[in-house]
């Protein structure tokens, strides 16, 4: 009942909220004298933080319209090249002749299914695009998908990576992003373990929790200390009948934001109050990178529940994978079986979401890979956010993780996609029942 409950007070503020938008713009109006009072501008800074704080943030655009290759502004558009009921799989094409392209590396950017939606990474696919062929994972939100669409849980999401490789026939360079970091590992030991040829030209990990017994957080405490039947008695409700996904079990959004924002909540209070002061002394740049970070920050997505369970067991309650004991499908994951994929890892000195050595157990786990093909990258003085995103990402991890990745893409054949449909529809792929991929593929030159 707690998703119900929450439905019913978000729709009893709806009437608030448009007296409040309907008042604010009344005060915003340059022709009200009261406007250019100190009580109108704290009246109009109030109304608006009411109205923020009680919205609901709809899923952002990436909105990523041009980048610059070789010194030239190139316009980029979205395009989908695979769909499954939880995700689309989207490819950021640059305006650049076919050869030109092909130049570049292919780079699939797997974002987090921890709360957040893909755009959270938009400053990373913006980073990456200059110099690379870039496609991302963009995740659904759980309560816009259908029931009878069927389960998704972390099995499912294993499924889901290989397909994705599969697609690639081999030829891209996988970047995946603190959460992925575990399923991404499971399904390149898996496919290396079955003589897979699609498997990816590199793997590189950023923030990811792969051994959450070392440098242990908060996060990894609670989970520890809870149990994953704690969260399965209170976290996890159904989705109401009023949205697509009604009856589906999920961990829900509004949940997980408050679970974010309770770890710094000074930080965000701070903000706001910020905010504030910075509308009442007319300081509209300033109001608008708060509004523009927390338009972003705020919009959280539904995880099911069976991901999300599965997820806290096998990693933060069993440590599974670095135990040797993960399975996928009855299947072993045994990360020795890693040999053929160059692997880095990414870790920040201040990420106070996945620990210090958490990250970088994935290349003692892939005991079998040659010490060439693993490097490690410990970046001074970030945070989680940082890196993937920010300044010092592309000052100091990108120009690193794209020399990982020339140097790893030149010594594969590889391949370029000739007939790209603009969107195609697949089922979650099994072991035992793997589809021929959509696309055909043809030597590069």
């Amino acid at each position: 009942m707690l998703y119900h409950w929450y439905e019913l007070g978000h729709a009893a503020m709806v009437p608030a909220r448009a007296a409040a938008g309907q008042a604010r713009s009344l005060l915003d109006n340059p022709f009200n004298p009261f406007l250019y009072t100190p009580m109108g501008r704290h009246a109009s800074a109030a109304l608006e933080l009411f109205e923020r704080t009680t919205r609901r943030y709809a899923k952002p655009e990436f909105g990523l319209k041009t980048t610059k290759v070789d010194g030239s502004n190139v316009a980029v558009t979205e395009e989908t090249v695979w769909q499954a009921p939880f995700c689309d799989l989207i490819h950021f094409k640059r305006d650049l002749t076919e050869q030109r392209a092909a130049q570049d590396p292919r780079v699939l950017i797997v974002a987090p299914m921890s709360g957040h939606f893909a755009t959270l990474l938009r400053g990373t696919v913006e980073a990456f695009l200059p110099d690379h062929e870039v496609y991302i994972t963009d995740w659904r939100d759980a309560r816009m998908v259908p029931y009878a669409a069927g389960r998704f849980d972390l099995d499912d999401y294993i499924d889901y990576v290989r397909s994705m490789l599969t697609l690639f026939a081999g030829d891209v360079h996988v970047f995946a992003v603190c959460q992925p970091a575990v399923p991404v590992l499971a399904a390149v030991a898996r496919m290396e373990a079955e003589g897979d040829d699609n498997v990816p030209l590199s793997v590189i990990l950023a923030g990811g929790p792969v051994d959450t017994r070392v440098g242990t957080t908060s996060v990894n405490h609670l989970a520890e200390e809870r149990g994953t039947a704690w969260f399965s008695r209170n976290v996890v409700t159904t989705v109401p009948w009023t949205q697509p996904g009604s009856g589906r079990s999920v961990y829900p959004g509004f949940l997980q934001l408050t679970g974010f924002m309770s770890m710094n909540l000074d930080r965000h209070t701070d903000a706001h109050k910020a905010l504030f002061d910075h509308l009442v002394a007319g300081d509209g740049d300033s109001a608008e990178k708060h509004r523009a970070f927390y338009d972003e920050y705020l919009a959280v997505m539904d995880l099911t529940g069976e991901f999300y369970l599965q997820t806290i067991e096998t990693v933060f309650v069993s440590h599974l994978m670095p135990k040797g004991m993960m399975l996928h499908r009855t299947k072993d994951v045994d990360l020795r079986q890693i040999k053929r994929v160059p692997l880095m890892t990414v870790e920040g000195e201040k990420d106070d979401i996945t620990g210090r050595g958490q990250c970088h157990a994935a290349l003692d786990l892939a005991a079998s890979l040659e010490p060439d093909k693993k490097f490690r990258y410990d970046a001074e003085g970030v945070g989680h956010y940082g890196v993937f995103n920010g300044s010092r990402f592309k000052a100091h991890i990108l120009p690193r993780i794209a020399q990982f990745i020339r140097s790893n893409d030149a010594e594969r054949h590889r391949y370029i996609a000739v007939s790209t449909p603009s969107a195609r529809t697949q089922e979650p792929l099994h072991d035992d029942a793997w589809h021929a991929s959509a696309f055909t593929f043809a030597a590069r030159p």
